[in-house]
């Protein structure tokens, strides 16, 4: 057949219903970004919306209470952002909270299992000179907003198996409590049934050590845990008897060898576990609290550029490090370099940077951030201390 002098008849395919309204949202999306303009309509949305799905400012929560659990700790209640996607209970959540005009991160064990409400809670024990811990319990306030990033940790238990009693041994001190009372809540105290079955699944001793009987977080809700037979409590107060040894812990427990442990508290108690259990063999699963300090204080330092070709540069504190670093050769992403299209943005890894517009200082602390870093605008952030960049 002559395919050139064929009469050939085509027709054209009217828009379907789906994408003549992806091209009313694409259009409608830019008159909009054209209204706000230098702004974009997700400036507005991270404003009046944070919670929403992908907001742009990253997964936040919004606080909706705080709860007194003695004098120096609280639980707060926080509804986390659409984005949150769930914990297993002894998991640990990284938060970040802005103390004086500084963006600081700290990393808090979540106190509970799955609630019906999609709501989150972290308990905080005030430490002498803890800037976000004494922020948290003594000024945060319903209504404020905090940064989140997702759930992690594998200090969780085992899933019980049909027709086996697992035999537990967990031990606490202090502020080590908070994953255990997750584990506990998610265990016990939501109906009769699921109580039953938790006591038929789980045979639970509980060491727990603080400086004394009213300085034991959630206390109450402890002794009636033992009370109504859902584990055994063994409490001990420093100011009475003493720190706990190992030895005590044997005469307390005198078949330990044959329970699972977990363990929570300061380092010496850790340190002091670890070595008990690793002379005898034994399992034992740990999890630790780092505390960590940096100084904010200084003004410029050196800009590291982690990658393919490690670069570090010298600047002062009023130079952007989009600036520093392109003077230096370095080749940086960039935009409107006015701090407003995020097209500058690279994750810190550590270190601290001021923001020039506000003074506002953003904290990034290995083993306390995310593993990923913290996302600064190189544009408008200044160097305040040594910095290390993901590029």
């Amino acid at each position: 057949m002559d395919w050139e002098s064929r009469d050939v008849s085509t027709t054209t395919a009217a828009p379907s219903a789906a994408a003549r309204t992806g091209r009313l949202r694409t259009g409608l999306r830019s008159l909009l970004d054209a209204a706000v303009t230098p702004l974009s309509v997700d400036d507005l949305l991270d404003h009046f919306a944070p919670l929403r799905p992908g907001a742009a400012v990253g997964l936040q929560g919004r606080i909706v209470e705080v709860q007194q659990e003695t004098a120096d700790a609280a639980t707060l209640v926080i509804k986390p952002g659409r984005d949150w996607a769930g914990h297993i209970p002894g998991q640990y959540v990284r938060v970040g909270v802005d103390v004086d005009g500084v963006r600081l991160w700290r990393t808090y064990s979540l106190t509970h299992g799955p609630r019906r409400d999609g709501h989150i809670s972290i308990t905080v024990k005030a430490i002498p000179d803890g800037a976000v811990s004494q922020y948290l319990v003594h000024r945060a306030r319903a209504g404020q907003m905090v940064q989140l990033a997702q759930a992690e940790g594998d200090f969780v238990l085992a899933p019980a198996q049909p027709g086996t009693r697992h035999r537990l041994l967990l031990v606490t001190a202090g502020s080590g409590i908070t994953p255990v009372i997750g584990m506990l809540r998610n265990l016990y105290s939501r109906n009769e049934d699921s109580d039953n079955l938790a006591r038929a699944a789980y045979d639970i001793v509980l060491v727990h050590s603080a400086m004394a009987r009213d300085e034991v977080i959630f206390g109450a809700e402890l002794r009636a845990h033992a009370d109504a037979g859902r584990l055994r409590l063994i409490e001990r107060h420093t100011d009475t008897d003493g720190l706990l040894t190992t030895a005590d812990l044997e005469a307390e427990v005198p078949d330990l060898a044959e329970r699972t442990a977990y363990a929570c508290g300061p380092a010496g108690l850790l340190d002091t576990l670890e070595a008990y259990y690793d002379e005898r063999r034994l399992t034992l699963h740990t999890e630790r609290f780092r505390p960590a300090v940096v100084d904010v204080d200084a003004e410029g330092g050196t800009l590291t550029f982690a990658g393919a070709s490690a670069t570090t540069v010298e600047t002062d504190g009023s130079v952007p490090i989009l600036d520093a670093a392109e003077s230096a050769g370095v080749l940086m992403p960039s935009g409107c370099r006015m701090g407003i299209c995020m097209g500058c943005v690279l994750p810190m890894k550590s270190g601290a940077v001021r923001d020039l517009r506000t003074g506002e200082l953003t904290v990034a602390v290995p083993g306390e951030t995310h593993p990923d870093g913290v996302k600064i605008q190189t544009c408008i952030s200044a160097a305040a201390g040594d910095c290390t960049l993901d590029h």
